[in-house]
């Protein structure tokens, strides 16, 4: 008698563990991990904490993210100000130091997000319940209360340990499409008294501070992030999430907590996990980009021309924008996690256009945050810092590594996933665009669908960025492998 086939969704998790494990990360927790969480029987608690549950704190996220880690809220500042305050998960009230659930964060660094299964950086008791953030809990959080001045400027900050409650669990989908006018208020919003105005205070407060990193240079970047779309167990298709207003909400203020949390370590003489992405060595390619479309960069790199570039391309051709940032990405880089000392000059993030940096508003979800966190605790109390630089240079290269790790583990299936849906369509011809060209190989992504492949005939002198139209040679499932010819006119 035949056995079952195995389903898409089964395919692809399979897949997944084995990258997993390739990779040198753990798709599984331990029993010890598993025995320390059995003895943790609710969410933290602290007397000595401040009260902010009056507040009108609200998440807005994915539409079915339950690793909820930060709130949001503003308030009336001083001299005209407004206040934000961001509202950061206490993972570490439950996760302490050395612990067993603290090492499996500490060797996988980071969730991992497949078409086949989410592998949580903390066991999903803690990170979707006990200590998320979660709609009409209350939970202890991290609060950094910013003064911005109606320019966008961060005037000041104050960071405290508090209690809040998140009064409502918003999706970034349905928040953009009322705040830009196209639908009405969400449930959650019409259901709760004044959050409406509180969410457009927000709204514009955020528009303001973008505008202003942006003339500082911050770079105006778009990439398609496939997710899986499943009709049962079958692979239905992959869709497509583009930035909206209310991504860019959050955006906006999560680079501000971090950058108030990196500015607080330095005052405080404490050591600190920096995330930084240094000046792009493949400048002088982006400058050959830039002069396709008639525009002269300058030959070193500059953060502002290039932003001026992408704004302008992005206005002309908004359709087509995203092919342009994912060529830009590219070659930008990778960011890392590196140590910083007290007093020493910030490398800073060539993209985020910002000095001061670091990851500290995700700590359900990256053991970097994590660690600012138990950094930042220790500032505020008085205590010494928990980590010596040498542990903190180490965790920075070895967090840049398993990032890196689990970056590879989403790409190949996702690639899984493409192959699949392609796989019924070998010989079809695709207008593509060049997304990586380097001794391992040049690779192409299509238009429709949205897939990236690799160039195995026909490469010879293409850099990224450059069109052309291909045809799919073949596809190996297994191995994420998807295989284009370039076709000649």
């Amino acid at each position: 008698m035949n056995k079952t086939a195995p389903s898409q969704r089964g395919q692809l998790l399979r897949i997944a563990r084995r990258v997993m494990l390739e990779r040198g990360l753990l798709p599984a927790f331990s029993r010890s991990a598993l025995a320390e969480l059995a003895t943790i029987d609710g969410p933290a608690r602290d007397a000595t904490a401040r009260d902010r549950r009056h507040l009108l704190w609200a998440s807005i996220d994915n539409d079915d993210s339950r690793d909820l880690d930060q709130l949001t809220v503003s308030a009336p500042g001083v001299n005209g100000n407004v206040a934000i305050l961001v509202a950061i998960a206490d993972v570490d009230a439950l996760v302490k130091q050395g612990s067993a659930l603290d090492e499996h964060a500490r060797a996988n660094t980071t969730s991992v997000y497949t078409a086949g299964e989410i592998f949580p950086m903390l066991p999903e008791k803690l990170s979707t319940n006990l200590t998320s953030l979660g709609a009409h809990e209350e939970r202890l959080a991290i609060v950094v209360e910013m003064q911005v001045e109606p320019s966008g400027v961060v005037a000041s900050s104050e960071i405290y340990r508090a209690v809040v409650i998140n009064r409502a669990k918003l999706a970034y989908n349905s928040v953009a499409a009322w705040l830009d006018g196209t639908a009405p208020a969400p449930a959650p919003v019409a259901a709760v008294s004044g959050l409406d105005e509180q969410l457009r205070v927000q709204d514009r407060v955020a528009q303001t501070m973008k505008a202003r990193r942006h003339q500082n240079g911050a770079l105006s970047l778009e990439s398609l992030e496939p997710r899986a779309v499943f009709d049962g167990e079958t692979l239905s298709g992959l869709r497509f999430e583009a930035r909206n207003q209310a991504k860019e909400l959050i955006e906006d203020f999560m680079i501000a907590a971090n950058s108030a949390t990196a500015r607080l370590l330095e005052a405080k003489q404490f050591p600190s996990l920096r995330r930084v992405l240094r000046s792009p060595d493949r400048w002088a390619r982006i400058v050959e980009l830039a002069a396709t479309f008639e525009v002269a960069l300058s030959a070193e790199p500059d953060a502002r021309g290039l932003e001026a570039f992408l704004s302008a391309r992005q206005r002309a051709e908004p359709a087509t924008f995203p092919d342009l940032s994912l060529s830009v990405i590219k070659l930008l880089g990778r960011g890392e996690y590196v140590l910083m000392r007290p007093g020493e000059p910030a490398v800073g993030h060539f993209g985020l256009a910002v000095k001061d940096y670091t990851h500290s508003t995700a700590p359900n979800r990256r053991f970097p945050d994590v660690i600012t966190q138990r950094l930042l605790k220790a500032a505020l109390a008085g205590e010494r810092p928990p980590y010596s630089e040498a542990e903190l240079a180490e965790l920075g290269r070895h967090c840049s590594e398993q990032e890196d790790a689990a970056t590879h583990v989403e790409r190949q299936v996702s690639k899984s996933a493409a192959a699949l849906l392609l796989s019924t369509r070998l010989g079809a011809r695709f207008s593509a665009i060049v997304t990586g060209a380097s001794p391992k190989g040049t690779w192409v992504r299509i238009n429709e669908p949205a897939i990236e492949g690799k160039l195995v005939r026909g490469f010879e002198g293409l850099d990224v960025g450059e069109r052309i139209s291909v045809q799919l040679l073949q596809t190996d499932v297994e191995r994420g492998f998807i295989d284009f010819i370039r076709m000649q006119h």
